[in-house]
């Protein structure tokens, strides 16, 4: 796997650790009101709670798996595979949530997609 990959692949599981962390440890913080535009109010409802630690979970599993593929096994399929499931999901909430979405979590997983296209 080349360097370019590494690293972009890293910062997409770092992003999704970081995102995990908001929606799981953080869900009531300002952190987690500011960079997901909801009231503090709001994140304090039991079912956004339950909802965000749900899919905190689910962006951990991302990051543990991108990580295994990068270091653990430098499986460049399991790490294209986790890449091409960030990307699928940042265009479906680009779609359905905030266009911004497709740049900030998609972004660097598109790079990290380029990357495996252009050095492998």
């Amino acid at each position: 796997m080349s360097i370019f990959t590494t690293i972009l692949a890293t910062i997409v599981a770092l992003e999704h650790l970081y995102i995990f962390y908001l929606e799981s440890i953080a869900t009531h913080s300002d952190s987690t009101s500011r960079v997901f535009n909801m009231d503090k109010e709001e994140l304090a409802r039991p079912s956004v709670t339950s909802l965000f630690k749900n899919q905190g979970i689910y962006n951990a599993l991302v990051a543990v798996f991108l990580l295994y593929g990068i270091f653990v096994s430098h499986n460049l399929e399991i790490v294209t595979i986790f890449v091409l499931f960030v990307i699928g999901a940042a265009s479906y909430g680009a779609a359905t949530a905030n266009k911004k979405i497709i740049l900030t979590q998609g972004g660097p997983a598109i790079l990290a997609l380029i990357s495996i296209l252009l050095f492998h």
